[in-house]
């Protein structure tokens, strides 16, 4: 028994030795070790022994085996490092290379306008104000001056959630919120820039979704000079020095004396040209002063107190700072265009 354990211990310590990777071990450890194994079958026949030499025969088994599970364990780990050694040298990096550079991102030219427009008008004062983008028909249409059965409601082509709860058309309801928050102290200043949305066809100066800017303003003799002088000061801020602004009488429903506020063509300077069909200036939005009926909705008083209010959409007046002649560039996600603005 002695001879034989000895020989297979040598055996198994060569075979050991020999293996050059960790599979080879594997198959070693199987044939020596394993339930099928030499050692294995030479224990399973302790029982044809004769009685007083199971004790001897059963320890030098067990040395015999923790010898080889000792011997594989120690290859085991060599065999170990050195395949984690062949790795890192064929994986190693070269640190000195540059690594890749990610692209630079920038601000979207909407919000980079939106940006300039906070900035100008909170410095003359003016606080942001903002509101929810689904709004109820009291506060899109009724508080606006604008009933269930007038036509400006069609004009609006607005998406409705269910019968009285909308996606708002306008910033307008930011408004009528901030005079209920503030009423009746003055003076209030607000600017109101969003999201709006409308069921409008989709072309070069249309879309389902825009931003818009609403301003209001309400104090003790606020006047149409007031509102000339605002625009003014913050067209010129946004756009040069030699912007002028003009108003045109005009119509809506939440202002009375309404007016569509023009700006200097951006193109000819006021000298007439094919994009402001020779008239030397381009349409911006809607202003005027706050409608008496809005104002008492709003918590105000129109015998003691008066404000101005404008809308336009920032879409337009991006268009006209970087020249840009379709709308619908600011929504595709094309890189290419979006990198100018870097």
């Amino acid at each position: 028994m002695k001879r034989h354990l000895d020989s297979l211990r040598e055996q198994a310590r060569k075979e050991i030795a020999s293996a050059e990777n960790l599979q080879q071990l594997r198959d070693v450890e199987v044939r020596y070790l394993g339930k099928k194994g030499e050692l294995t079958k030479i224990l399973r026949g302790m029982g044809d022994l004769a009685p007083e030499e199971r004790p001897e025969a059963g320890r030098l088994a067990n040395e015999t085996r923790e010898h080889l599970e000792g011997l594989l364990a120690s290859k085991e780990e060599s065999l170990g490092r050195e395949a984690v050694r062949q790795r890192l040298a064929k994986e190693q990096l070269d640190v000195t290379l540059p690594g890749t550079r990610p692209q630079r991102g920038a601000e979207h030219p909407i919000y980079k306008v939106l940006a300039d427009i906070r900035r100008i008008f909170t410095s003359m004062g003016f606080d942001i104000a903002s509101g929810p983008e689904v709004e109820t028909e009291f506060y899109n249409f009724e508080a606006l001056n604008i009933p269930a059965d007038h036509p400006a409601r069609d004009m609006q082509q607005s998406f409705y959630l269910c019968e009285s709860i909308l996606l708002r058309t306008q910033t307008s309801p930011v408004q009528i919120r901030a005079m209920q928050r503030r009423a009746p102290k003055v003076p209030l200043r607000i600017l109101a820039p969003g999201r709006c949305f409308r069921r409008d066809h989709v072309d070069a100066t249309h879309g389902f979704m825009f931003h818009q800017i609403e301003g209001l303003v309400i104090d003790y003799g606020i006047t149409m000079q007031d509102l000339k002088g605002t625009l003014e000061t913050f067209v010129r801020e946004l756009y040069g020095e030699d912007t002028e602004i003009r108003l045109r009488p005009s119509y809506f429903p939440f202002t009375e004396p309404s007016a569509e506020a023009d700006m200097t063509c951006m193109v000819c300077h006021g000298s007439g040209c094919r994009v402001c069909k020779d008239e030397g200036f381009i349409e911006l939005g809607g202003a005027g002063m706050v409608h008496p009926r809005v104002l008492e909705i709003g918590g105000y008083d129109p015998e003691k107190v008066s404000g101005f209010a404008f809308g336009w959409g920032v879409e337009r007046m991006a268009q006209f700072k970087y020249d840009i002649n379709d709308l619908r560039l600011f929504f595709n996600n094309d890189a290419r265009f979006l990198r100018q603005f870097r």
